[in-house]
């Protein structure tokens, strides 16, 4: 018998934006600070524009997937964001919610980066996965070492030279066991350790220069990854 159980997963945050501009970015702006979702089959259940919005996708013997965003103006131009994110895991149901919860919080951290310093700001979103020889339980702090930020903490500018991929200057935005985050003057690059989490290590970069070409970036970061988990 399959374990199948419902799973609710909730955050409040401050975000350096108002109601109005989160809105955006939870809905037509995904693809600047989580994944592109305008091709799922969600329904907007709520839709109290700025302030309420629930979208949810059912699906077969009552599964379901829902997010909800509740935003309230705050002074200064923010907005304090109570978001639920509720549904049916199927199988590993502890592995699966320790996955997601610890990916909400860096999505949620990646959104306030996006707000902050790149609002409005056209995007290329490449996505790039790592081999599967990534899946050790060391995967993500080989990854670390590789790029010589093993022993960086949130705040720290870095310089680095990649090979292939060339060079990055910028701070670390976010860190712990599992997630990175770099912030350099016109890119997010989230780093995700799913190695944890039965999945190979990932990443997404989000390019706001204006000159970003998905098929170049992902190609030199491939490269990249074959080489640190060659």
């Amino acid at each position: 018998m399959t374990d199948k159980r419902n799973f609710e997963i909730i955050a409040d945050t401050e975000l350096p934006g108002t109601p109005e501009r989160v809105w955006e970015a939870v809905t037509a702006g995904t693809p600047a600070w989580m994944f592109p979702t305008d091709e799922w089959p969600a329904v907007r259940t709520v839709d109290e524009y700025p302030t309420h919005l629930v979208s949810r996708m059912d699906g077969p013997d009552g599964w379901f997937n829902q997010l909800e965003h509740v935003l309230e103006p705050l002074d200064g131009g923010r907005a304090r964001l109570h978001y639920v994110h509720s549904g049916i895991f199927q199988g590993d149901w502890d592995g699966q919610y320790d996955g997601a919860s610890k990916h909400t919080v860096f999505y949620l951290h990646t959104l306030g980066q996006y707000l902050k310093y790149f609002d409005g700001k056209p995007v290329v979103f490449t996505d790039i996965q790592a081999p599967a020889a990534s899946q050790t339980p060391d995967g993500f702090s080989r990854l670390k070492a590789a790029m010589g930020v093993d022993g960086a903490a949130q705040g720290d500018h870095v310089d680095l030279e990649l090979d292939g991929v060339g060079r990055l200057s910028g701070e670390v935005d976010f860190t712990n066991d599992n997630f990175l985050g770099l912030r350099t003057a016109d890119t997010l690059y989230r780093f995700f350790g799913r190695n944890a989490f039965g999945a190979p290590v990932g990443m997404t970069v989000h390019d706001f220069s204006g000159s970003g070409d998905s098929e170049t970036t992902a190609k030199a970061w491939s490269g990249f990854f074959e080489k640190v988990y060659a």
